[in-house]
């Protein structure tokens, strides 16, 4: 079996410290991903050539878009592929939080998930690939047992 994909596409090199938390929480599932630029605002032909590219790649794969400000590069992305989309927009204290409504609404037929956290963006995407590969299964799995025997561990230490 192929290992799946997990493409990680964000709208300008100032997302790069989120993608990279992504990458390295999908590293964690045992995921290849692979960081890309590209803007659905400013260059919308290279956006599409990056996604023509992984669409034709036969592996299982899932998208995640990183886009700050005005997100269209999440419902951009979803329009243009059929594999899952997952938006995990950068959080931005400079509109008060109201930049996230981009992300959340979208139009009839373009249906990206929101994740707002990056760990938690891998781990959606480690939960969909895990449907076709057991070994990315099996990691998701020891991950949710580790943080319910932190849990268990916690309790106990306080007399529980």
């Amino acid at each position: 079996m192929t290992r799946p994909l997990v493409v990680i596409l964000m709208g300008s090199k100032s997302d790069l410290r989120h993608c990279t938390q992504i990458a390295e929480a999908c590293r964690s599932y045992g995921l290849e991903s692979v960081l890309r630029i590209g803007s659905a605002h400013k260059t919308p032909q290279h956006a599409v050539n990056l996604l023509r590219q992984y669409e034709e790649d036969p592996r299982p794969k899932v998208y995640i878009t990183a886009a700050g400000r005005s997100n269209a590069l999440s419902g951009f992305v979803d329009g243009v592929v059929c594999a899952p989309v997952i938006a995990c927009p950068p959080v931005s204290e400079a509109f008060g939080g109201a930049d996230i409504y981009s992300s959340l609404r979208m139009p009839s037929g373009i249906a990206p998930a929101v994740v707002l956290d990056p760990a938690n963006a891998a781990l959606l995407a480690a939960k969909i690939l895990g449907l076709v590969d057991p070994g990315v299964k099996q990691a998701v799995v020891d991950a949710q047992a580790q943080a319910a025997g932190k849990i268990i561990n916690d309790d106990t230490a306080l007399g529980g």
